[in-house]
């Protein structure tokens, strides 16, 4: 057992502090982010909308998405990562708190669409800021912390969230978000100020290849497109069909959607070390991670019995595990040849994309056939990303042999 506990330690050996400090700042970030598991239910309890409604809000969620991600590639390019990470984080905080004042349909389609907007120009800046912090060697591992920085702090978050909602209000929910970002900010001034951070693998490319003519890195970006319109279900239609189709409370389906950042904390740094010395490559690993993860929803249609929601996110957490941080890795690597601002953003961007078609779709899709079609339509998509990774991985072995 002491054997094990010490290897568990080694996996973390070699990282920057400042990938140390920007994995504290993800974490309390994260932490706060607890109204979006939940924002479908507020929006059909709190506010009465319809699905439909809801679905169109999400979809709104995620143009903003889109958008800030795109923006928040230029800036990096254009600014550096530092000013685009204070900026979007502080007035991150401002609007989470704003929009608990929204009731109408209209008003939260706009509120929520630059929430997001502003929110997400922080992802490409923060990847930006993990590729200059980071050892070349470390990258992978250092992606793996920053995500297990994300989701310890939505394992306490949505459980936290869940008790605030029992004991409280949803609107309480609004102010720790709030709270939160502006902590992140406060901390990420003091501590990344690039004045007092070390450069360790800054990558300045000569003559940048435009993005439009990396074949391979499309095919990758459709294949990130459908694993995120899947993944993201649980984030929206799920949190429903388990109060719906299994009676769950918001508690309940707080410790659920918990269980899956715990997991993910205390397994995915040995399991990414032990697979980065398996030698298998980044896109096989890629798509195990997707297979998994519509498997999970391919099991719900087996049986009823309530005990198929925990296989259902087990499989779905350990294909979280695997498909994150190697598809960031496999952009990271992608990024040597073009502006790392705009290749962090298009990884962005898919994810960003699959908000905008995902949420609403599934809303529109349990509301016209059901829970189970909707599966079983889900499992298939996921199955026409696992054939483009297919695809990639033949590209990239042609790619390497005419070099």
């Amino acid at each position: 057992m002491k054997k094990l506990y010490y290897n568990y330690l080694g996996t973390f050996k070699g990282l920057s502090k400042e990938v140390w400090w920007l994995s504290l700042i993800t974490f309390i970030n994260r932490s706060g982010t607890m109204v979006i598991p939940f924002l479908s239910l507020y929006l059909t309890e709190s506010l009465d909308f319809t699905l439909e409604n809801v679905g169109w809000i999400m979809s709104c969620f995620g143009v903003g998405s889109v958008v800030g991600s795109w923006l928040g590639g230029k800036l990096t390019d254009r600014v550096g990562f530092y000013k685009v990470m204070w900026v979007s984080l502080a007035f991150t905080g401002v609007l989470f708190v704003g929009l608990q004042y929204i009731e109408t349909f209209v008003e939260f389609c706009i509120g929520i669409f630059l929430v997001m907007l502003v929110a997400d120009t922080f992802r490409p800046a923060m990847f930006a800021a993990l590729n200059t912090y980071s050892k070349p060697e470390n990258k992978t591992r250092s992606v793996t912390l920053i995500r297990l920085a994300i989701n310890l702090g939505f394992s306490a978050g949505p459980a936290i969230g869940g008790l605030i909602i029992t004991t409280l209000s949803y609107k309480g929910l609004f102010w720790v978000d709030g709270i939160t970002c502006l902590l992140a900010t406060f901390l990420l001034i003091n501590v990344l100020h690039p004045k007092k951070a070390r450069v360790l693998d800054e990558q300045k490319v000569e003559n940048p290849k435009p993005i439009k003519s990396d074949i391979p890195f499309w095919i990758f970006f459709v294949a990130m497109f459908i694993f995120g319109f899947v993944f993201l279900q649980y984030f929206s239609t799920m949190p429903l069909y388990y109060r719906d189709e299994h009676s769950l409370t918001e508690f309940d389906i707080g410790l659920l959607l918990g269980m899956n950042g715990f997991l993910i904390f205390v397994f995915e740094m040995p399991l990414i070390k032990w697979l980065e010395d398996s030698k298998y490559s980044k896109e096989l690993l890629i798509l195990i991670g997707l297979l998994m993860t519509g498997l999970s929803f391919g099991v719900l249609l087996i049986t009823s019995w309530i005990g198929i929601l925990i296989i259902g996110m087990l499989l779905m957490t350990f294909g979280e595990m695997i498909a994150f941080p190697f598809s960031n890795s496999f952009v990271i690597e992608r990024a040597k040849r073009g502006r790392q601002g705009e290749y962090m953003a298009f990884y962005s961007i898919s994810f960003s994309a699959a908000h905008i078609f995902g949420h609403n779709s599934g809303m529109q899709l349990i509301d016209k056939i059901g829970y189970d079609s909707t599966w079983v339509l889900i499992t298939t998509v996921s199955a026409l990303g696992v054939l483009c990774l297919i695809l990639l991985m033949r590209i990239l072995k042609k790619e390497q042999l005419s070099i």
